[in-house]
């Protein structure tokens, strides 16, 4: 019987033995962890305006690289949930419905309150939905967390990252914003080439598990390195909305400028959502392969093509008037033929060369859309300005997939591509009145 307590004792003993060796431990780990996040937190490895530049690229890589997933593997969505071209069409036009829809909310919201947490929690919001994406089984599971939930999150990006990029960098924007654009180019080649290579080894579900978890860690690293970034109004000149409306409605510049994005986007969008299909079902690719060739050649390209417009920008904006319009004006009109190459192609290589000379001239228009907007915006609207021209734009542009889908079986792909060539010269005709007429009078003194 002593035996029998003496043992208990002795085990009751190494247990709260254990229990407490098992808090120190606990307690040393969780000390080291907070000296680590700190360390993470403090540590300088460029001028902080720079760092901002990095850490926003890999946001903005994965706000398009999710985006895109589901355009490299629509052929395999649609076929393992037997859902038609125009329902495929109509998730991706709602997605970018909402974001046009909530974009506004987003540049008045980026505008009133702390951009930093605007922005780390759009990332992981629309990291989760894509993540979640991969578990759909019905087309209303892609609608509520491909279109809404991940569109929404989305929405909440662009205007706080491009106005907290217009704080850091006066003289240096266009070139600033330029290599934060071409995450844009990075992320759906990238997703294009990637997703598609899963989707073809693991299956379409795996991509959204991949991609959605990254985001979800990078934004981590976001709430940590992003610096805190206050409303520049203060409490006695607070923005409302209606102001926010009446001082952008005021200037024909920024309603042109609008107007030509919304082209853009129009034919962007319809571009990126069908390319992808139109290369697999034309010449008989593997989704990773259609995947790969629908963005390599078009947003490499764009790549140079963007560093390009904002070299000249940058250079002779305090030279020529409106010089930041004149060259966005010109990378619409002299890409329009090579979107018109891309539906009469009959040859995959004519097809890659009208998709390089087009992401050239693209990326020339891509590397001012928003530097040409901030000349005739002052700096405490431009989160709500960002705001108002995506709003319109996206809205315009979430048309075209479902447009698209609806061509595609009566007159085909080739042509409804095709056509997208006019609405690149009408959009490039919307600058040219802009700079013509009213980009001198609505320029802000900086």
């Amino acid at each position: 019987m002593q035996i029998m307590i003496h043992e208990k004792i002795r085990l009751c003993d190494n247990y709260i033995a254990f229990y407490y060796i098992k808090h120190i431990f606990a307690l040393y780990y969780i000390k080291k962890l907070k000296q680590i996040m700190g360390y993470i937190k403090n540590m300088k490895i460029l001028p902080y305006k720079w760092e901002l530049i990095i850490l926003l690229w890999l946001a903005f890589f994965f706000n398009q690289a999710d985006r895109q997933i589901f355009n490299v593997v629509l052929p395999a969505i649609r076929a393992d949930l037997n859902l038609t071209d125009s329902e495929m069409g109509l998730v991706a036009s709602i997605m970018i419905l909402v974001y046009g829809i909530l974009v506004p909310v987003a540049g008045y919201v980026g505008d009133s309150t702390n951009k930093k947490y605007v922005i780390m929690l759009s990332l992981l919001i629309w990291s989760t939905s894509t993540l979640f994406t991969g578990m759909s089984t019905l087309l209303i599971h892609l609608i509520f967390l491909q279109s809404i939930a991940t569109g929404g999150g989305e929405a909440f990006y662009s205007p706080s990252a491009n106005a907290l990029i217009g704080e850091h960098h006066n003289r240096t924007r266009a070139t600033a914003m330029s290599i934060h654009q071409t995450a844009l180019y990075a992320g759906i080649i990238a997703s294009g080439y990637l997703a598609g290579w899963i989707a073809d080894e693991f299956g379409w579900r795996i991509a959204f598990y991949v991609f959605g978890g990254v985001g979800i860690l990078l934004s981590l690293i976001i709430a940590f390195r992003l610096k805190d970034s206050h409303p520049i109004s203060d409490s006695h000149n607070k923005i409302s909305v209606g102001e926010a409306l009446k001082i952008f409605f005021k200037k024909p510049t920024a309603l042109l400028l609008t107007g030509a994005f919304a082209g853009m986007v129009f034919v962007n969008v319809g571009f990126m959502t069908w390319m992808p299909t139109y290369l697999h079902e034309k010449f008989g690719f593997s989704l990773s392969r259609s995947g790969f060739d629908a963005t390599f050649y078009h947003y490499t390209a764009a790549f140079f093509g963007v560093l390009i417009g904002a070299r000249i920008a940058d250079r002779y904006s305090e030279k020529i008037v409106g010089v930041r319009g004149i060259v966005q004006g010109f990378g619409l009109l002299l890409g329009a033929p090579f979107i018109f190459l891309l539906g009469i192609g009959n040859t995959a290589f004519v097809i890659y060369i009208g998709l390089t000379l087009f992401g050239i001239f693209r990326g020339i228009y891509d590397s001012n859309i928003f530097a040409a907007l901030y000349d005739v915006i002052e700096p405490r609207l431009r989160s709500t300005a960002t705001g108002l021209m995506l709003m319109f734009a996206f809205i315009t542009g979430s048309a075209a997939p479902y447009i698209l889908g609806e061509i595609k079986p009566i007159a085909g792909l080739s042509w409804g591509l095709s056509a997208l060539a006019l609405v690149y010269v009408l959009a490039a005709s919307c600058i040219f009145i802009a700079v013509k007429f009213f980009y001198k009078k609505d320029l802000i003194q900086q």
